[in-house]
């Protein structure tokens, strides 16, 4: 058992420091490969076995993708202000109870869309045509629309708790990498839901249990009911936790004690825990930093969100590999292996803190512009891709692993100049912005690849849909740079908030 206890007042601890911090990281990794891939299924499942059924478009997908991001938006903008007012642990709990609630409720889309419109059964759903099919595809968004909001509210949680948590957690210095670690969990889960969802939806669909992929729903959001026990048991402030020493917890305050005793570091834990007041959440909105939170994510949050939710209809319609077929399976899976390259995202600043003695924030934002450097690659992504397949997915992978590094250090700005009080609201704020971004990226693409291809759209070597991915691409490609130009104009240097 790890010894907690109490030094007198002044005096230094020589005991071996526990690494309780480091399973605290493990467990928000989980929870957020569990949102990525509760989050993943629709994606993976809707152009081989949900459009089939219900008769959709790319219109049709674009706008629940587009809804799903506009409300994650709206929800993110309270979300933030809920986690600090409920408390991380209650705050937490909630948000996962709700999104996979949300997720396992898609399931009954198609049961609820046949008694709505009284029709008997699957094959006949499949079958219909003319105005009988469009009353299907209207109506099952409708239900779709239904369940994804209920999940993006839930999701909208996941990321204001758990920077929260990793400012609780670690100090300034780690917080990037810390950060990087458990964002990682987005790489895992996008990483294993093409390995797993299109063959669980094939099984159950073999199976003769619906069309298969309502188990895939239920399957996947079982899971965040399990991490639900695991955040019951273990999780407690770092000041009140039996799992952590006092070393650990004088590493942990290093950032603030003055006095560097561990009994002080832990008096100074619980005052800052209990006495530090919350910046009113409009008042947060005077700050600049606040706005260079809200365009670092508004400008590249879609980005990363367009490839999640489109790659898999990207290698159906350009190069015509359904999602359960192994080409398409092992295409997804190499390109969010490379982006797991962002877990060296978050320890870049550290290294330059180190070689350099910059403050935090501007070692941040050295690192963040060499990350939106990479992204441009993506402009070369299409041409590329007449030669062979596996370029635009490497290329894609470089982005997403980009992203994901610039994703660990932006949401590190907001711990580095708000205090812990205020941070899950400044990261709420900012998922607001990155979830605008999302839902303009989605609703519209969908309107132009259908465009593109009644149009049989022509630009430069492009035809039809390829037309149409090309100029998203391109949009993608530059977003990074332009963020990181409106950040440093907005925070040229470090300014810390005083509440």
């Amino acid at each position: 058992m790890i010894n907690s206890q109490a030094l007198s007042p002044g005096a230094e601890t020589t005991e071996k420091s526990s690494n309780f911090r480091w399973f605290i990281c493990t467990l928000l990794f989980l929870a957020t490969t569990v949102n990525y891939m509760d989050r993943q299924v629709l994606s993976l499942t809707w152009k081989d076995f949900i459009a089939p059924e219900f008769h959709w478009t790319d219109t049709n997908y674009g706008i629940i993708t587009g809804v799903f991001s506009g409300v994650y938006a709206v929800a993110n903008l309270f979300a933030g202000k809920f986690i600090d007012w409920m408390g991380t642990k209650k705050g937490y709990l909630w948000a996962i109870f709700i999104w996979s609630a949300g997720a396992c409720l898609h399931a009954l889309c198609g049961w609820a869309t046949e008694h709505t419109l009284g029709i008997d059964s699957v094959s006949q759903m499949v079958g219909a045509t003319g105005a009988a099919a469009s009353a299907i595809a209207i109506v099952s968004v409708y239900y779709f629309i239904a369940a994804r909001i209920i999940l993006s509210v839930g999701e909208a949680g996941n990321f204001p708790a758990a920077i929260k948590v990793t400012a609780e957690y670690f100090p300034k210095r780690d917080r990037a990498f810390a950060t990087s670690l458990f964002n990682a969990g987005a790489t895992v889960g996008a990483l294993i839901a093409p390995l797993t969802i299109p063959s669980l939806a094939r099984y159950f669909k073999d199976a003769g249990i619906g069309n298969g992929w309502e188990m895939a729903f239920v399957t996947i959001g079982a899971l965040g009911f399990v991490w639900m026990g695991l955040w019951m048991v273990y999780y407690k402030k770092p000041a009140r936790s039996p799992y952590v020493n006092a070393a650990e917890l004088q590493y942990i305050e290093s950032d603030n004690a003055a006095d560097t005793s561990a009994e002080a570091a832990r008096r100074e834990a619980v005052k800052e825990d209990s006495d530090t007041p919350t910046i009113p959440f409009f008042k947060c909105f005077k700050y600049p930093q606040t706005w260079a939170v809200f365009f670092g994510k508004l400008l590249t949050d879609g980005v990363w969100w367009f490839f999640l939710f489109w790659i898999p209809a990207y290698i159906s319609d350009v190069y015509g590999f359904s999602s359960d077929t192994g080409t398409s399976q092992m295409l997804i899976f190499v390109l969010y292996a490379i982006t797991m390259l962002s877990i060296y995202g978050g320890k870049l600043p550290t290294i330059i803190i180190e070689k350099t003695g910059l403050n935090p924030y501007a070692a941040r934002m050295k690192a963040m512009f060499i990350f939106a450097l990479f992204p441009l690659l993506a402009i070369f992504a299409q041409p590329l891709g007449s030669i062979s397949y596996w370029y635009p997915i490497i290329i894609i992978g470089i982005c997403g692993a980009a992203h994901q590094a610039w994703s660990a250090n932006i949401y590190s700005v907001a711990g580095d100049m708000f205090p812990k009080s205020t941070i899950a609201t400044i990261i709420g704020i900012g998922g607001m912005a990155g979830g605008l971004g999302c839902f303009l990226i989605n609703f519209c693409s969908g309107i132009l690849f259908d465009y593109a291809a009644e149009t049989n759209m022509q630009l430069l070597d492009f035809q039809g849909k390829p037309a149409g991915y090309f100029i998203v691409f391109c949009i993608c490609g530059v977003g990074y740079l332009a963020a990181w130009c409106l950040m440093k104009l907005l925070v040229p240097r470090y300014k810390l908030i005083e509440p």
